[in-house]
């Protein structure tokens, strides 16, 4: 049987807390982090992921005092990206609680300090969060954003993927800044694009907007599925409701 497909809700958090908009633009607040971690706990997430989206654009460290209330209070794997720059970050994370970090703006800017990481931790701490949007700059049409989707970098996202993958990231978190918030459902081409070019587990997200959408991310190459508005500002059981999606599809799901 193959791997059970893990459903994630995802916090992005700034000044703490939890917020969500558009794009990755006009933000607005969704609660607070610890609290809604406690509820997406008890409602059968497999997986929290918690991103500061103001770390690496205010130049700061994240929020570790949100990060060691929430790993108190939950007792699913929680990843924490946000300001993430080096190893002594990822080694602070895990000992506040954080079972993986997540890095962007850091490795694009200095791509060996995804080795160093590894070295150091190991590829199962380490998750490459890719915020794509499509742009005509790129051989394959989509390019690479760091500082929170706010400046573009020219990168073409294919063959970024492809070389975190081979520097040793044990998950891609694939972002599209296009879907984000739109309810519309996932960058499925963008989706399929980089499962092409990476054989490590790839972690959909942005655009889901009702549970069909979720199997539609799978059938195209998602090993995981990750979602912010429809779970905060949607029915208390959708994590439940996604999971029969799931299953009725056909796909393995915890």
């Amino acid at each position: 049987m193959s791997l059970a497909v893990r459903v994630i809700p995802c916090l992005d958090v700034d000044a703490g807390r939890v917020v969500k908009g558009v794009n990755f633009q006009e933000l607005r607040d969704a609660g607070d982090p610890v609290e809604l971690a406690e509820r997406y706990n008890q409602a059968g997430a497999d997986e929290l992921t918690f991103l500061d989206v103001t770390a690496s654009t205010a130049e700061r460290e994240t929020t570790y005092e949100v990060v060691t209330r929430t790993a108190e209070e939950v007792f699913i794997p929680l990843t924490v990206g946000g300001g993430v720059r080096s190893e002594e970050d990822v080694d602070r994370l895990l000992k506040v609680g954080a079972d993986k970090a997540s890095i962007n703006t850091a490795a694009v800017a200095r791509p060996a300090v995804i080795n160093e990481i590894v070295a150091r931790f190991g590829n199962q701490v380490l998750v490459l969060s890719a915020d794509v949007r499509r742009s005509e700059e790129t051989g394959s049409g989509f390019e690479v954003t760091t500082h929170g989707g706010r400046r573009g970098t020219g990168i073409d996202a294919l063959d970024w993927c492809a070389e975190a993958a081979e520097r040793g990231v044990g998950e891609v978190l694939l972002n599209s800044i296009d879907a984000d918030g739109t309810k519309e459902g996932f960058d499925l081409d963008m989706i399929s694009a980089i499962r092409a070019v990476t054989r490590v587990p790839l972690i959909a997200s942005g655009g889901a907007g009702k549970p069909e959408h979720f199997p539609e991310a799978i059938d195209a190459g998602a090993d995981a599925v990750l979602a912010a508005s429809v779970f905060h500002f949607g029915p208390v059981d959708m994590i439940a409701r996604v999971k029969d999606e799931i299953r009725k599809a056909g796909h393995h799901v915890r």
